[in-house]
């Protein structure tokens, strides 16, 4: 029997930088920067004054009626509309060209509903138990985004949600990919997302020493810069729908991307920090490479995990070196568009595996921008301040998550 194949036939996405795929697009290439000041924090007696924030997110926009969007915390808003628009690229409609049994959901979320659980926490403290609303629920749980999407498209198969902090959406792709390549779906539609710009969000990780505290935007978010001090947080989601090869070409289909690769393990080392060795990671990059058929010294792009803090960039940069060899290494294009996005916790990995299958359609590098005092320690080429033409036939999207969960996920031009 011929093996299965796993292509992207649809993209969606909303971002600091843009809430379709050409906006995204077009911002990423360009190297513009999507942090901005946060505003509206003045009494949360903390010194964090930047964030990677959605504006102008119409839900309107992706058919979501007004009774729905008072019925969904706004990180189910995001994932719906970026479902929206990948399904509407994609063509896939259920009794007519897939069967709803055959079109399953995985979506990924680092924390969910968190901004409806302070709203009721807070309306539970100050009125009592009997106020608290009966949407809280199944506004707050975390597989509600999945769920809703699966409602709204008639998916009947597989529905299922990851939560692997920064690795959540890059497990939920890589998992469907497995699931379509094995058989179990004919298509999945596939992401993440997250929404938590709140005081709980903000001290939480605050003080656990990751965020950065510049106030100026633009040199917030320095992956690999001498002067990284910390990782922006941000919003937003990214949905591709994964569908099999034949299925795709039967129905005449655009395929945007091949994916032909995953790995995934756990450092079993810190619950916040990398493993500094970076052994594991290196073990997961390996992994995704070699069922690509990676051939060493063939043309590849990594967009790293690059949050900007000073462990995970070193710790990254060891594991790229011990999954390709030294040499090879220093021959890879590789950048963090976390240098433009922020950090966008369970939507960051889709949105990277994302920038990947545009990178290698389109033959562009995206930069990091803003490194202009690399860190000694972080030798490579991480395509410092601007976009390079350089057609590449397979890229990987790192993902390095707090647990020590790590997920890279391959893919193929086609």
């Amino acid at each position: 029997m011929e093996a299965r194949r796993v292509v992207i036939t649809g993209t969606g996405i909303i971002s600091p930088v843009g809430n379709d795929i050409t906006a995204f697009w077009s911002a990423i290439k360009a190297g513009r920067c999507g942090i901005k000041v946060y505003t509206g924090n003045e009494s949360w007696n903390l010194p964090v004054k930047v964030a990677g924030t959605v504006e102008d997110f119409d839900p309107a926009g992706a058919g979501i009626p007004p009774k729905d969007v008072r019925r969904n915390d706004r990180f189910c808003l995001f994932a719906q509309a970026a479902a929206f628009q990948a399904m509407g690229e994609s063509g896939l409609e259920v009794g007519v060209n897939i069967e709803p049994e055959r079109l399953g959901v995985y979506l990924g979320t680092g924390i969910g509903g968190m901004n409806t659980f302070i709203e009721q926490t807070k309306v539970m403290l100050e009125e009592g138990g009997d106020r608290v609303s009966p949407l809280f629920i199944p506004k707050m749980i975390s597989n509600i985004a999945a769920g809703n999407i699966a409602i709204r498209y008639g998916a009947e198969g597989a529905n299922l949600t990851t939560a692997a902090a920064c690795a959540s959406s890059t497990q939920s792709v890589g998992e469907a990919f497995r699931a379509v390549k094995a058989g179990y779906a004919d298509a999945i539609i596939a992401g993440g997302t997250e929404a938590v710009l709140n005081p709980l969000a903000f001290g939480g990780f605050f003080n656990a020493h990751a965020l950065s505290l510049s106030e100026d935007p633009l040199r917030a978010s320095l992956p690999f810069s001498a002067d990284r001090g910390g990782f922006v947080m941000a919003e937003g989601a990214a949905v591709l729908i994964l569908e099999e090869y034949g299925h795709a070409c039967r129905r005449g289909a655009q395929i945007i991307a091949e994916l032909t690769g995953y790995g995934n393990n756990c450092d079993a080392y810190h619950p916040t920090a990398p493993r500094p060795d970076g052994v594991p990671a290196a073990r997961a990059m390996s992994d995704a490479l070699t069922q690509s058929g990676y051939r060493p010294g063939e043309s590849l792009y990594i967009n790293a995990h690059g949050t900007g803090t000073q462990l995970n960039d070193k710790a990254e940069t060891k594991a790229i070196k011990l999954a390709l060899g030294e040499e090879a290494a220093r021959r890879v294009s590789i950048s963090s568009t976390k240098s433009m996005t922020g950090h966008m916790i369970g939507a960051a990995g889709a949105t990277e595996i994302l920038v990947c299958a545009l990178a290698l359609r389109d033959g562009i590098i995206p930069p990091t921008i803003a490194l202009t005092h690399p860190d000694p320690e972080c030798d490579l080429d991480y395509t410092p301040l601007k976009a390079v033409e350089r057609p590449v036939g397979l890229a990987l999207s790192n993902s390095l998550g707090f647990g020590g969960h790590n997920a890279c996920v391959a893919l193929r031009k086609i």
